[in-house]
């Protein structure tokens, strides 16, 4: 199969998606260090390069992996989806579901296309 299936490029799109909010709110958290006082600087930097890697790392399985259609893109694509749900469960639990419900949809939108057929197909063929 040379084309892309649709549920290939929206599952791409989903990881693209949550790497891009990794990196952003990693870039944040540079910086409200770098301009503020925070309570603990080490812990600060820390989840800024962990925001940071999360994003570039989902960024590249997204376009390195699933747009290319790499079998390897699917395993942490389909990892960080499974991740996603229990946070969003926990923020809707901790009375924050603007932030909750949104994630748990993006999550299985993202499960429905990773482990959907068409892109089954796609990534590891008819054997």
């Amino acid at each position: 199969m040379n084309g892309r299936p649709l549920t290939l490029l929206v599952a791409a799109a989903v990881v693209a998606l949550e790497g891009l909010i990794a990196l952003g709110l990693g870039v944040f958290v540079v910086v409200e260090t770098l301009t503020g006082t925070p309570d603990d600087l080490t812990t600060a930097l820390a989840e800024a390069v962990f925001g940071l890697l999360i994003g570039a790392g989902l960024l590249w399985v997204a376009w390195g992996g699933l747009f290319r259609m790499e079998r390897w893109g699917r395993a942490p694509a389909v990892l960080t989806q499974i991740f996603m749900l229990p946070v969003g469960g926990t923020l809707v639990t901790s009375d924050q579901p603007q932030l909750g419900i949104p994630l748990i949809v993006v999550a299985l939108a993202g499960l429905v296309t990773l482990l959907a057929p068409p892109t089954t197909h796609a990534l590891y063929g008819d054997g």
